[in-house]
């Protein structure tokens, strides 16, 4: 039970409401978090990186072929003591690569390619920073032609950063400076390179919030690109058969997939977690935490096909054993936080009207209600697009982490709902893949079984919401109640206490974080950053709004959302059933979730489900009435926004499939392969398409966003930072010099001469 004190919301925090100011219901919505100018905002973006070369002289194809454990491998089938297909699957990954697209590879090169200043990082970074892994000559290794550097490219684009700086002395200071400022600022995932903002976005200086959110994303996803471009014609990474690449896509690759399907759990960490060379104050220690993370999500994966079995979804004992070793971490989103000035400012100084205590209370209702309106983010302004194959209908396979993430009722309910919607269906009866892949594949063509095309494959495929247990919630209000709950999952083979707490929007406390606000995780990938990811960040912000403005009033409080599994299940169903494009789901006719039964109340065409004691709740109706709510709750916030074109773009969106991010992903997708339906196309296909197409044209179309961005920059610069520019460029002006770069730049043929010049 949570021991502090139960105060009503509308008491807690009442000095933070100023008087003067548009009244609703008692509560100044001028004066409540994240109004008007009370709102800062960064973001993190998980990159896919990928080296294009031979199998000779790339490093993946490299490690693996002299590895101990392709050695071991070909040693045992040699003995007996292994099937031979071990080594055929092996083989077949290096010598089957037509694109020659090597995924998360690392890269190798000649160190004297760096200046003096960033071997001495390279140096400062291995040998005192507690790198005991550096000895085993991992990251720097002797060759007849010299010392040769082994890295990730998470290390590439900082090295690469410090590299322009040390080519060019004649930078002025403040560049300098800049540059070594925001090294910490690159740094990885488990696999993927990751970038954090370069500067907050405070909305009392960017009116335009979401646009200058969506600006800085895309500013630094040009400048990384360019360290790369550095890393290619400098450092002369293609000179010697390797390109570097990054992009933003949101799915672990098809073909590491399948390699993770041929090799131990141990060797897909050595080949894949990052060393953690950069963003971290203790590099080896983070590593360690990477390598049990993997560990953790991969038994966690295995254990959720238990839970099938409990939830009576898996009947028999034939089942498709996940492999031991899980790739879902390698799944890429972008993260935005948004953060609170004037409840960082209450919480700073001890202050008796508002406590540590108030703000986890309050941040809990916040994010409680915030999760009810997940929908509309999920194919309008953010999406994964993703083929399923009739041989990947394997609950244990489909359904990802599901299991951990719904209650049994919800999760039986949702894999019936998703069988009657995809195409397995056999003379009107669902049918389900066997176990063998060839008995799988021989029944999917013979009887034209094409599987499912889905809106937001990552949201299924990551853990993304761990659901709560019957004596712990983290999201009841009490201090302390997160903790409790990892240790309950990691009790049930789910997490682990040492790991985070995965939840769509986080909590972000001013005592951990130094600022106070929420973290939005559930953002995967956008067709465009100005006109998808911007009104997305605006959409976020509107709804924590509204949602303080119900705490503070008193319209719903924690007793009105309740926290026990059936509850927490039912609110975030919608979501996943917008991942999946499920048509309609149920919600229980009795459920104790009033703000749910709210909007339920508005949604249209509801009707009695045969699920006895439920009501069937079409999907498009209810993202409609969480519009109409937005509207009718919070008018007055989106005037003082200036929202309301949002509302109307939102509106346009769900009426409009095309319009979405979904509906322009799949169709750049779709033309990649001349079709015009997914389900036109073999599952492999289209999943490469889209790979394909995230790291060509949707790259390029970032990149020119990028460069409208920094257009749009040049024309605030002032007259200081004008003649810092007129030191790089001499007589060509900074709008210029972007105008020449341009083509060379979107079509990725820039000369070492631009590079020289394009940085930084």
């Amino acid at each position: 039970m949570c021991s502090m004190r139960q105060r009503h919301p509308n008491t807690i925090g009442l000095s933070l409401l100023k008087d003067g100011a548009q009244r609703t219901g008692g509560i100044c919505v001028h004066s409540l978090p994240f109004a008007l100018a009370d709102a800062t905002a960064g973001t993190e973006n998980e990159l896919q990186a990928v080296v294009t070369g031979g199998r000779s002289t790339v490093d993946l194809p490299v490690t693996i072929e002299r590895s101990k454990y392709f050695a071991n491998i070909a040693s045992r089938i040699a003995h007996g003591e292994a099937p031979a297909r071990l080594r055929k699957e092996l083989h077949e990954f290096l010598t089957n690569n037509k694109d020659q697209v090597w995924e998360n590879s690392w890269v190798r090169f000649p160190r004297k390619s760096l200046s003096p200043l960033a071997n001495g990082l390279l140096e400062e970074d291995l040998a005192g920073r507690n790198r005991s892994d550096a000895a085993g000559h991992k990251f720097v290794f002797e060759t007849a032609f010299g010392d040769w550097v082994r890295i990730p490219i998470s290390y590439l684009v900082k090295l690469c950063l410090v590299d322009v700086v040390g080519s060019k002395p004649e930078l002025p200071r403040e560049i300098i400076d800049t540059a070594f400022r925001l090294l910490p600022n690159f740094s990885n995932d488990l696999t993927s390179p990751e970038t954090h903002s370069f500067h907050l976005i405070d909305s009392a200086k960017k009116p335009a919030f979401g646009h200058a959110i969506a600006a800085e994303m895309g500013t630094r996803f040009l400048l990384t690109h360019l360290l790369t471009e550095w890393a290619n014609k400098i450092i002369n990474l293609e000179a010697i058969g390797q390109s570097a690449s990054v992009s933003l896509a949101p799915h672990p690759a098809v073909r590491q997939r399948e390699l993770n399907g041929c090799v131990s759990d141990a060797f897909y960490r050595e080949l894949f977690v990052s060393p953690c060379l950069s963003g971290w104050a203790n590099g080896k220690e983070k590593h360690e935490y990477m390598l049990h993370a993997h560990e953790v999500t991969s038994r966690s994966q295995l254990n959720a096909a238990v839970k099938l079995r409990e939830a009576g979804i898996i009947t028999s004992n034939l089942i498709v054993v996940p492999t031991t070793s899980s790739v879902s971490l390698a799944n890429n989103g972008t993260h935005l936080s948004l953060g609170s000035k004037l409840i960082a400012a209450q919480l700073k100084e001890p202050n008796v009207d508002f406590t540590p205590q108030d703000e986890k209370r309050l941040g809990d209702l916040v994010i409680k209600i915030t999760e009810h309106f997940l929908p509309l983010f999920v194919g309008t302004y953010t999406a994964a697009p993703y083929r399923l194959s009739f041989s990947d209908f394997h609950p244990e396979i489909a359904l990802g982490f599901l299991p951990h993430e719904l209650d049994y009722s919800h999760l039986r309910m949702f894999w019936r709902h998703w069988k009657r919607k995809a195409d397995v269906r056999v003379f009107g009866q669902p049918l389900t893949p066997y176990g063998p892949r060839w008995i799988d594949d021989l029944l999917g063509k013979v009887f034209r079984l094409h599987g499912d095309a889905i809106t937001d494959f990552r949201l299924i495929d990551f853990p993304v919401a761990w659901l709560c247990t019957e004596s712990s919630s983290a999201l009841d209000g009490c201090m302390g109640n997160t903790e409790l709950l990892k240790r309950d999952l990691e009790s049930m083979g789910v997490s682990d206490h040492r790991l985070k707490l995965y939840l769509p929007i986080a909590l972000r406390d001013f005592d951990s974080m130094g600022f106070s606000g929420f973290e939005g995780r559930h953002y995967s990938l956008f067709e465009s950053m100005a006109s998808d990811f911007a009104p997305a960040a605006d959409l976020q912000r509107l709804i924590t709004l509204i949602a303080y403005k119900y705490a503070f009033a008193g319209t719903y409080t924690h007793a009105d959302i309740p926290d026990d599994p059936a509850a927490e299940s039912e609110r975030r169903l919608p979501f996943f059933c917008a991942a999946v494009d499920l048509p309609a789901f149920n919600i229980n006719s009795k459920s104790k979730n009033m703000f749910l039964k709210r909007i339920a109340a508005l949604t249209k065409n509801t009707r009695a489900s045969r699920h006895r004691g439920h009501v069937r709740v079409p999907l498009k109706d209810y993202q409609s009435a969480l519009l109409r709510l937005l509207v009718e709750d919070g008018s007055d916030c989106i005037e003082m926004l200036g929202l309301r074109s949002l509302i109307a773009d939102l509106s346009d969106r769900l009426n409009h499939p095309g319009l979405t991010a979904h509906g322009k992903l799949l169709k750049g997708i779709l033309n990649k392969v001349g079709k015009k339906k997914a389900l036109q196309v073999n599952a492999r296909d289209f999943n490469l398409a889209a790979e394909q197409f995230y790291r060509e044209e949707l790259k390029q179309k970032f990149l020119s966003e990028g460069l409208m961005f920094v257009r749009q920059a040049l024309k605030r610069l002032t007259a200081f930072h004008r003649e810092s520019a007129r030191q790089l460029l001499g007589d060509l002006s900074a709008s210029h010099f972007v105008n020449e770069i341009e083509r060379s730049l979107l079509n990725d043929c820039l000369s070492q001469q631009n590079s020289v010049h394009s940085l930084p």
